[in-house]
């Protein structure tokens, strides 16, 4: 008997998170709730990304998105670029563009650029990158004359290379004092060479850039793998392939995404050596200059707009198939939250 009340004493006197005797059924304990998140914070947070996000959203609607879709209205009428546009010609300006043999060569001078700019100035900026990468005398002064071309404005260089390049220029001169008179040509206005002068041009002048932006991305492999690799016998080359360049991968992706949105949108370089009119006769037009020739220097402003917004258009789908195929695997693993 006294064995049975201490049972029963026991079974009643339950921790609070154990099961208690209620009426001779068992009711277990609801665990304690977890503390709600005030929704204040959520709010503050929300009003601070509103208030620091909104001055640059509104900058971008206004210099971006807007003028596109002003562009595209302005696209389907015929004006002359001052009072409200009144003469609609629809898809008219649209269909003269694709229609336009003068913009098919423009688009393939553009096409021509973008894969010798890669093909140029990609294995030698990596180079001398390298190069510069190592302890060698004197290579923070070779860094900066590298890189002064870039910084320098578009209009000193074309108008320097222009000079230099004529028929009388520097360029030719040389040549003929050298002995090699036999190599002077017309380097602006012979079509079988004016888009190499060009390439020339651009790449002297953005090389630079693409030796900085790889010297950072070398700054980033740690030194113990090429350690690591020279200890276990690998030589120097194979340590480059092996190691070196896969690392720099991401970096010579964003280089090259730069270089073919730049490609496309050549214009300055272009319009200050070869002028108005000579681009399209020497072969080196581009779908900019042949948006300026045809709209402004025309007086047909809705057609310039119409070459604007096809133009945006091609730059646009380009730059989103690259990010979806190539830059893919970098955005992903540059996010530092999970896929929900």
């Amino acid at each position: 008997m006294t064995h049975s009340l201490g049972e029963n004493s026991a079974t009643r006197t339950a921790s609070p998170e154990g099961p208690t005797e209620a009426g001779g059924g068992v009711q277990t304990s609801s665990p304690a709730p977890r503390p709600r998140r005030g929704k204040r914070t959520d709010w503050r947070k929300t009003f601070e990304i509103t208030v620091l996000s909104a001055p640059a959203i509104i900058v971008f609607l206004a210099f971006v998105i807007f003028p596109v879709f002003l562009a595209a209205y302005y696209g389907f009428f015929k004006w002359k670029g001052y009072g409200p546009p009144t003469e609609f010609v629809g898809i008219d300006n649209y269909l003269t563009i694709f229609q336009d043999t003068a913009f098919h060569e423009a688009l393939l001078h553009n096409g021509y650029i973008v894969v010798l700019s890669l093909i140029l100035q990609g294995p030698a900026a990596v180079a001398l990158a390298l190069l510069l990468n190592q302890k060698i005398r004197g290579r923070s002064i070779i860094r900066v004359l590298i890189f002064v071309p870039y910084v320098i404005s578009e209009v000193i260089v074309g108008t320097g290379w222009s000079l230099m390049l004529q028929s009388a220029g520097a360029v030719n001169d040389l040549l003929e004092k050298l002995g090699l008179g036999f190599l002077a040509v017309d380097w602006l206005s012979d079509p079988k060479i004016a888009l190499w002068s060009l390439m020339i041009i651009i790449s002297w002048k953005y090389i630079g850039f693409a030796v900085i932006l790889f010297l950072a991305g070398l700054q980033s492999i740690p030194e113990e793998l090429s350690e690591a690799a020279s200890i276990d016998g690998a030589s120097y080359w194979q340590i480059q392939r092996t190691i070196t360049l896969p690392l720099l991968g991401p970096t010579l992706r964003i280089w090259a995404f730069l270089s073919i949105i730049g490609s496309l949108q050549l214009f300055d370089l272009v319009y200050i050596i070869w002028g108005q009119y000579i681009s399209a006769t020497a072969g080196t037009s581009t779908m900019a200059t042949y948006m300026v020739l045809n709209g402004r220097l025309a007086g047909n402003f809705g057609y310039g707009n119409a070459v604007a917004v096809v133009l945006f258009v091609i730059s646009l789908v380009i730059a989103l198939v690259y990010q979806r195929y190539v830059l893919r695997r970098d955005t992903e693993g540059a996010l530092t939250e999970g896929k929900k």
